[in-house]
């Protein structure tokens, strides 16, 4: 009677095909995961809408624009930044 091993697996077969079945189920479950959390995030800067431009800008727009003049556009802006040393118009009426 003869023996042929040919066609058997060895222990080394069962072995890579346990760790080839583990890193299959690993990776498709890491890729579903990673999906899951592009999808889900809520974040991402394109879907934020427009900038808005701030109040400083749209002055410095006017001004370029020639809307107004240096001494209005230097005086709105102390305004905005709260350094005007322009007496307020309550004052102004007191005397």
């Amino acid at each position: 009677m003869m023996f042929w091993y040919d066609h058997d697996m060895s222990g080394w077969g069962y072995a890579w095909m346990g760790i080839g079945m583990v890193l299959f189920w690993g990776l498709l479950i890491t890729g579903f995961v990673l999906l899951v959390k592009f999808a889900a995030q809520t974040d991402r800067s394109p879907a934020a809408g427009p900038h808005l431009p701030t109040a400083e800008q749209i002055l410095a727009d006017r001004f370029a624009r020639g809307e107004i003049e240096t001494d209005e556009y230097t005086n709105r802006l102390e305004i905005l930044r709260g350094q005007s040393t322009a007496p307020s118009r309550k004052a102004k009426g007191q005397n």
